[in-house]
């Protein structure tokens, strides 16, 4: 590891316990009126000053919610006073007015590392306190502003053989250059392209969007690496903190802007990552948090629905949480587990915000979390009245393929995904022969194989980086794999499944 890294307290090293601030951010709140609705008229989704008016029902408890008082709960108001009040509801309607071609983007896995934030209680060098948080920077030249890629491990097609570990990667960015120098051979290792994909990834996205003008993005999670939001969860709903601010603000908004692309409303969903990583404890709470203090992010809740109204047709999107597939026995595979008993801080709790109570409750949690996500899923889009259903989420085509089989034998017409760290499109050869994408190459974290496409002996999809556009109609929803380079590299035709 670089001598700058050490000096930094890199995040590697000194995973620490967490500190939590609650300062709160100025900038005015986003109220939400009931049954308004977002015009969409050309680039802009409006975004008219609100009522910040609040009706919070006393006694509410979110762990007995039943189906029935979540299908009569409406998330068209101000921010709520828990984190988790608004799940299982509709979301205000998106109209898009505009006639002609219509589009809508998908991307995950995008949001890098903010090395340049100083979070709360920071590990200071060679006083690194009990209770500290570490600065999130991997390699030297990781503290500059600006989101920095996470060198993840690489493995072949199979995953049965590791062809580059993740120390080896991380000495790929070795050098003020990143010029691969000390870089494994194995690791594929793509000077670049791999040092930089969120930027690439992101200016073709720029780039298309202002050819195609989507109304909105799907956004499958995964959205700051690499444990998002770096502070305790349990921040007041009612603004966000100089953290999220700082976040935001250089890993999102200072990222995608642009014709075609600004004030588009972001659909989104929380990821394995979001939730921290390897611990439940971050700042989880406040992504939802800030759906109101912007005029694009749309994340009312860990799962929810909203209508998109068009002059003559209409969608229903289903944004479902599916992080209980990285919640595990705490002491199973610690790098890979929301649970983990080594790298959960002792006495780390959401019980406040009405996430987990603790390190021995955090797998009941999720898995009593993801039944309810399955339940509402279940009831919901079969009630849909829209031309076309559409599932959000984060873990990829494959996990759980029976419970969204049967959503598509209710109607769910296509299922968009993320976390597998590149772009898959399945065409009518996902769960019960629904089209299922998996957008996982956003570029907050390198891809799962060498994006050389002259190396493409471990490729297990189209392409390593890159997002989808969706040309929708009544009548059909033609997709397009749009690769870093803004060339389409594979292509596939939707029809309703009623």
């Amino acid at each position: 590891m670089a001598q700058t890294s050490k000096i930094m307290c890199a995040f590697l090293l000194c995973m620490a316990d967490h500190a939590h601030s609650s300062e709160p951010s100025v900038k005015a709140l986003r109220g939400l009126r009931q049954n308004s609705s977002l015009e969409n008229k050309s680039t802009a989704t409006g975004n008219d000053t609100l009522k910040d008016e609040h009706r919070y029902q006393q006694g509410f408890n979110q762990s007995q919610l039943v189906l029935q008082e979540l299908s009569q709960t409406s998330a068209s108001y101000g921010p709520p006073i828990k984190p988790l009040e608004y799940s299982g509801s509709e979301w205000q309607k998106l109209t898009v007015s505009r006639s002609g071609e219509a589009h809508f983007f998908a991307i995950g896995d995008w949001g890098g590392m903010d090395g340049a934030l100083h979070p709360p209680n920071e590990c200071m060098p060679h006083d690194a306190k009990p209770g500290c948080r570490p600065r999130v920077i991997a390699y030297s030249g990781g503290e500059t502003p600006g989101p920095h890629v996470f060198p993840r491990t690489r493995w072949n097609k199979q995953h049965s053989e590791l062809l580059c570990s993740h120390d080896e990667f991380v000495a790929c960015f070795d050098g003020g250059d990143h010029d691969g120098a000390k870089c494994s051979p194995g690791c594929g290792f793509v000077q670049g392209v791999d040092t930089q994909p969120q930027i690439l990834v992101a200016n073709a996205f720029k780039a298309r969007a202002a050819m195609k003008n989507p109304d909105f993005i799907l956004n499958v999670g995964d959205n700051f690496y690499w444990g998002g939001i770096e502070e305790n969860c349990g921040s007041s709903m009612s603004g966000i903190t100089s953290t999220t601010r700082h976040q935001f603000d250089s890993i999102f908004e200072g990222i995608y802007q642009g014709a075609g692309l600004s004030n588009k409303p972001w659909i989104s969903v929380l990821g394995n990552h979001d939730w921290g990583g390897r611990q439940f404890n971050n700042g989880w709470d406040q992504q939802i948090a800030y759906t109101w203090a912007s005029n694009r992010w749309i994340m009312p809740a860990p799962y929810y629905s909203m209508r998109i109204d068009y002059p003559d047709f209409s969608i229903d999107v289903f944004a479902i949480d599916s992080n209980a597939m990285d919640a595990r026995n705490p002491a199973e595979d610690p790098e890979h587990n929301i649970c983990s008993e080594k790298h959960n801080p002792p006495g780390a709790s959401c019980a406040a915000a009405g996430g987990p109570a603790s390190v021995a409750s955090c797998q009941g949690w999720f898995a009593d979390f993801w039944a309810k996500n399955k339940a509402w899923a279940l009831q919901k889009v079969p009630e849909s009245k829209a031309d076309w259903q559409i599932g959000l989420t984060h873990f990829p085509c494959g996990h759980e393929s029976g419970f969204y089989a049967q959503l598509h034998g209710m109607g769910m017409d296509l299922l968009v995904t993320g976390h597998r760290h590149d772009q898959e499109l399945h065409d009518h050869s996902g769960p019960g022969g629904m089209t299922c994408i998996v957008t996982g190459g956003g570029g907050g974290i390198t891809s799962e194989a060498t994006p050389n496409p002259d190396d493409k002996e471990n490729w297990g999809s189209e392409g390593q980086y890159g997002f989808y556009d969706f040309t929708i109609s009544r009548d059909s929803i033609f997709i397009e794999s749009i690769n870093y380079d803004g060339k389409v590299l594979r292509t596939a035709t939707v029809y309703p499944s009623r």
